[in-house]
């Protein structure tokens, strides 16, 4: 049976500066971000997107992620803890950082970008899709890393099973690298070569929405549940009920395949 080695959360410290493991994914991934990008808007011209362009798009979309993020974390998944200790909402360095919230914080990022730029929002939203899913994968990497957010019990048997020794001795699903699989490598290939041709608005917006909530709602049920708004549930986890909403406007965007 595999035992998590809970790496120190600390990659470099010099001196009184230190650089976490969990900063270093996010700084992973927005590089990611811009190569990516730099690739996909020079093969794709026609897009209206270059160099310039992406370092724009990089500085909305980091306000996004940061700021929606850690609110999401605190209004969905941690209300009563946060609201009984508000100074910790601004340390974002110790993790605690929702998807869904730093999903919304995007959406009104690129917004606000296509407002300033006079770009349309889902001009600007299918052209950042692919480019966001191998950031994601950084990110469940960091979970790792930091030994959070760990999977529910395990049978004994599976060969992968993983002893998480700071929640207990029992053998549990790994499923930040499920998610690091799923919602990361997977998801980029499908819309990396799905967007890859030219599609109508709105539908490589469509696919990423499908795409992550699918996969997200598949692999909530190898995670252990938050509790949430909606309390502790096996059933149906908070993750689950906040992917149910992608899954569906995405099926609309694909349907409507129209301006």
């Amino acid at each position: 049976m595999l035992i998590h080695p809970r790496f120190d959360p600390v990659a470099v410290a010099i001196g009184p500066l230190a650089v976490r493991w969990y900063g270093l994914m996010y700084l992973v991934g927005f590089v990611l971000f811009v190569v990516l990008g730099r690739v996909r808007a020079a093969r794709r011209p026609e897009l209206g997107f270059d160099a310039r362009s992406l370092d724009d798009l990089l500085f909305y979309g980091v306000l996004g992620v940061v700021l929606g993020g850690r609110l999401g974390q605190v209004l969905f998944y941690e209300p009563a803890y946060y609201f009984a200790h508000p100074l910790e909402i601004l340390m974002v360095w110790k993790g605690g950082m929702s998807f869904h919230g730093g999903f919304l914080g995007v959406l009104v990022a690129m917004w606000l970008y296509g407002r300033k730029t006079g770009k349309g929002f889902f001009q600007v939203t299918d052209f950042i899709a692919p480019l966001v899913p191998l950031g994601l994968a950084a990110g469940r990497l960091g979970n790792f890393i930091n030994g959070e957010l760990w999977g529910r019990v395990a049978d004994p048997g599976l060969p992968w099973a993983m002893v998480f020794p700071q929640v207990d001795d029992q053998p549990r699903h790994p499923s930040q690298l499920y998610q690091f699989g799923g919602e990361g490598l997977l998801l980029f290939l499908i819309l990396w070569f799905y967007a890859a041709r030219p599609r109508p608005p709105r539908a490589v917006s469509g696919a990423f929405l499908i795409g992550y909530g699918v996969l997200r709602f598949l692999a909530e049920y190898f995670r252990e549940p938050d509790a949430g708004i909606f309390g502790h549930s096996y059933s149906v986890s908070m993750g689950q009920w906040l992917s149910l909403p992608m899954i569906i406007v995405g099926l609309l965007f694909l349907l409507k395949r129209r301006p």
